[in-house]
């Protein structure tokens, strides 16, 4: 068996992002950047007012003095003049800063008197505006290529003037679920049989990376009907089995594939749940071969398969994101494989706290339903009591 980390290692290093293509800008949120996006604009465009008020000379502003208002600059309709000696022009937030004014007065520290404005607090040069290019200037990369796109960064780029972006291809994830005795929802369920959920569940995992699920059909325990679900595969980018792979004499996902030419890269990790996970290629397409347990797939596709898809998508080679939190029980001593306790996730007094589920079976998937985290415990790592720092995957991190 080889430790998780080795496992996550080989995964991605022979994984290779997807081509690029071009996407309108409202369909490219969670997309991964193809190239930088550089403004095509700086913005502000020119010097723009910060606040409603009057534009006018900084050595005009002083406390008490009486300045003749000679025009408006709304939003959207620049003042054509400039302003001279004891002048100024009504301006409003987001407003051209007219030409030969250098302050603004407050709207609030203003007093009005006919046509004319009388200063009543002293102004400071400069102060509430703001420059040219303070944001950004033309030819700014503002967002990096391999960037998973956020709100924040279409805003961004719908202000650096983008309509359309550059980005990769969604990857396209086929998912095969295998078993005589598994049963979609909905479907009769033969007898003895399960219904299965493996495969929306992983399908759910692509989609919030940002991949293109392909559920194919389910594929029953004959080497042949696996074999042949594979040449459905030629055109995706991973294909993700689930069940089939560990090592009684109807886990037959292996021998399938191998009948297509699967070259296998290495199976089992020291790991629970999910000790029977396999990794290897079937020609250009690498197949990721998840345990049949719904617990242990899940769990699988969250240290695996969610960074394949993101390496798939564009990003780097990172793995999960690990934070720290709190005991709120005691565990047992860990044994030799590396343990992904499920546990509750709540607050106390500003600190995460962390409970494992006092029964850790791999088909209970409620509890994982219920999981905020998963407690991660190293190989042979020594009992703890409550109260103590362990590292901790967030499930409400990572969307899923």
């Amino acid at each position: 068996m080889i430790s998780v980390e080795e496992a996550r290692t080989r995964i991605i290093q022979g994984l290779r992002a997807t081509t690029a293509q071009v996407v309108p800008l409202p369909e490219a949120w969670n997309r991964v950047t193809a190239k930088p996006i550089l403004a095509r604009l700086s913005q502000p465009p020119q010097d723009v007012s910060a606040m409603d008020g009057y534009a006018l000379r900084a050595k005009d502003g002083s406390r008490d003095a009486k300045l003749r208002v000679i025009g408006s600059a709304p939003a959207g309709h620049p003042f054509q003049g400039c302003v001279g000696p004891s002048e100024a022009v009504r301006i409003f937030t987001g407003s051209i800063v007219p030409q030969g004014a250098d302050a603004i007065l407050l709207q609030e520290d203003a007093r009005t008197e006919g046509d004319a404005v009388v200063v009543q607090e002293s102004v400071t040069q400069a102060r509430h505006i703001r420059r040219a290019g303070q944001d950004f200037l033309a030819g700014d990369e503002v967002v990096p290529a391999g960037k998973r796109l956020t709100a924040r960064d279409i805003g961004l780029a719908a202000a650096a003037n983008h309509p359309w972006i550059v980005v990769h291809h969604r990857p396209r994830i086929a998912i095969l679920a295998t078993g005589d005795e598994i049963a979609l929802p909905g479907e009769p369920i033969p007898p003895g049989g399960i219904v299965s959920s493996n495969a929306h569940a992983l399908a759910a995992i692509v989609q919030a990376a940002s991949g293109e699920p392909i559920v194919l059909p389910i594929a029953r325990d004959d080497s042949e009907a696996i074999a042949a679900a594979a040449d459905a595969i030629a055109t995706t980018d991973l294909l993700v089995t689930t069940g089939g792979a560990s090592v009684g004499e109807h886990d037959l996902v292996m021998s399938g594939l191998r009948a297509r030419g699967l070259e296998l890269d290495f199976w089992k990790i020291a790991m629970r749940p999910g000790k029977p996970l396999m990794y290897g290629r079937l020609g250009s397409v690498p197949v990721l071969g998840l345990p049949g347990n719904p617990v242990s797939a899940l769990v699988c596709a969250i240290l695996f398969l969610l960074p394949a898809v993101g390496r798939l998508s564009g990003l780097t080679a990172e793995p999960v994101s690990v934070t720290r939190a709190i005991l709120g029980a005691a565990v047992k001593e860990n044994d030799q494989r590396a343990d992904y306790l499920r546990a509750t996730l709540e607050w106390r007094e500003g600190h995460a706290v962390v409970t494992p589920f006092p029964v850790q079976d791999s088909a209970m998937l409620r509890n994982l339903a219920r999981a905020g985290a998963l407690v991660i415990r190293s190989p042979h790592a020594p009992a703890l009591q409550g109260g103590a720092q362990v590292d901790v995957i967030r499930l409400d991190f990572l969307g899923v």
